[in-house]
């Protein structure tokens, strides 16, 4: 597909809600019902799509992120978070009731568990937005595939955009045509290992490596503490994590992304990029939530550090 390369006036669009993150971490064991557990630490943190532009934008990228605030509580605590980060507000839309958007999170040295909830409300049309802002990227947090999804997928291809979009917890499989039908042709994907089995139906992750890879020009498996797997034009490549003690995950794999996205923009190839992302996520876990998202001054100490 041959792309436009007028001006952009951004060089991320991120497309997404913002969530209200409770973290409880530090928790001595799993939590089970009908019994109580007290963690070690607790935050409320803004997460959410948020995480990617904070991210983004720490590591010295220009980005517009399309997200719902209302009246409440969370949608408050999130929207100071974003203003005190500095981050463009072009693309909020402000709504007269409450659009709240939360996770609780019981964190674990190794996993977490999640509950969420969500007001429903419409969000913003991509392609004006696209049109507008003519981004080098286009992130998406989750695996959508619905009818505007894959116009905004195609429009962003027509403006000479990146498409990257992760996986996330949803109810998607290979075995719908319409997830196959987004996946091809978006630019990036980077599920986690579980989300690439489930997405598959693969019982090895490799085979489901090889399954997604014959369908998605580059593919990015987050491995945890494990590290990463990308492969692009069939050639695949492993990259670590730098060694730390996990005080949260939930942020990340956001964090990981935004990583990679600097590097593609920076023009870096992708063992390199890799790399980026690797460090960002590591230092991600570092702290509750997204608070410990990695600041562009402090991205070589972390490179320095991978093993």
């Amino acid at each position: 597909m041959e792309r436009d390369t007028d001006q952009h006036d951004c060089e991320v669009l991120i497309a997404g809600p913002y969530f209200a993150d409770l973290v409880f971490h530090g928790l001595p064991r799993p939590v089970e019902p009908g019994r109580e557990v007290f963690a070690d630490g607790f935050a409320l943190v803004p997460g959410g799509a948020y995480t990617l532009a904070m991210a983004v934008h720490r590591l010295g990228r220009t980005a517009v992120w399309s997200v719902d605030f209302g009246t409440d509580v969370f949608s408050a605590e999130v929207l100071s978070a974003a203003r005190a980060e500095g981050l463009d507000e072009r693309a909020f839309r402000h709504h007269p009731g409450p659009v709240r958007s939360l996770t609780v999170a019981l964190s674990g040295p190794d996993d977490r568990a999640m509950v969420s909830y969500q007001d429903a409300v419409a969000s913003q049309p991509l392609v004006p937005l696209l049109r507008q802002y003519r981004p080098r990227t286009l992130m998406f947090p989750q695996l959508l595939w619905d009818e505007p999804t894959l116009a905004a997928v195609r429009a962003a291809g027509q403006l000479g955009a990146l498409v990257v979009m992760d996986c996330h917890d949803v109810p998607a499989s290979l075995a719908d045509p319409a997830v196959r039908r987004v996946l091809a042709e978006v630019d990036v994907f980077t599920p986690n290992a579980a989300e690439a089995l489930r997405l598959t139906g693969a019982a090895d992750l490799d085979d489901a490596i090889a399954e997604l890879a014959a369908l998605v020009p580059t593919l990015v498996v987050k491995r945890d503490a494990r590290g990463a797997v990308a492969v692009r034009g069939g050639k695949r490549y492993d990259t670590p994590t730098v060694p730390v003690r996990a005080v949260d995950t939930t942020a990340a794999g956001d964090c990981f992304n935004a990583g990679l996205v600097h590097g593609l923009l920076s023009g870096r190839d992708l063992p390199a990029c890799l790399a980026v992302a690797a460090a960002c996520g590591s230092a991600a876990v570092t702290g509750p939530g997204s608070g410990a998202a990695l600041r562009a001054t402090e991205l070589g100490g972390w490179l320095a550090r991978l093993p």
